[in-house]
């Protein structure tokens, strides 16, 4: 796979530059946070970094394979490629979990040969309200309600809707619902009182 314009590269470019890389030396990856919302919302959303979990045996192979590509360590977890001024990446420890749901089952698509993951629509949509839920930010919950306009079709609001009555945070799917223009209700998993 030929390598990006690391001058203007955009994160699903790097990403799958990246992961079909890592892939090819064994190391199993799943893209989280921010940079599926990019994705997912087709550029209208900028991450700056990119968020990727691999599994836990191969961490310390990092260095070693992402130099391959000309990805440097810098502090902690994060990688820099020198031509890249405006993206970077980030391995943050595992498992891929939304708050206490896991195991989380990413979607998966072909990219010239190798499986790349990265969290479906609904699982970024649930990550992303998790911010709101626990840090307040309101920029999360705009990123979730972009999720869900891009990817309407795949957004599965019944399971972003049990999650969010799972985290005592019914009334924070009442106003994704209203900000789409749904019934809320129409998602319960509550039963409804006899009339």
């Amino acid at each position: 796979m030929k390598a990006p314009d690391w001058r203007k590269c955009t994160e699903p470019e790097m990403w799958r530059y990246v992961a079909r890389h890592l892939e090819g030396h064994g190391i199993r990856s799943v893209l989280v946070g921010g940079a599926v919302v990019a994705i997912y919302t087709e550029g209208l959303y900028r991450s700056g970094d990119l968020d990727i979990i691999t599994d836990g045996l191969d961490r310390h192979r990092l260095p070693e394979v992402l130099a391959e590509i000309g990805f440097l360590p810098g502090k902690s977890r994060y990688f820099k490629h020198p031509d890249c001024p405006h993206l970077f990446l980030e391995f943050p420890h595992g498992p891929v979990e939304i708050d206490d749901e896991h195991p989380i089952t990413p979607d998966e698509i072909q990219v010239e040969g190798r499986i790349l993951r990265l969290l479906s629509p609904a699982d970024c949509v649930k990550d992303r309200l998790a911010s709101y839920i626990h840090w307040q930010s309101f920029d999360c919950f705009e990123q979730a309600l972009l999720v869900c306009h891009r990817q309407s079709v795949r957004v599965d609001l019944k399971s972003v809707s049990v999650w969010c009555q799972k985290e005592g945070a019914s009334e924070v799917f009442g106003l994704l619902a209203e900000r789409l223009g749904v019934d809320s209700s129409t998602y319960d998993s509550k039963p409804k009182p006899p009339a």
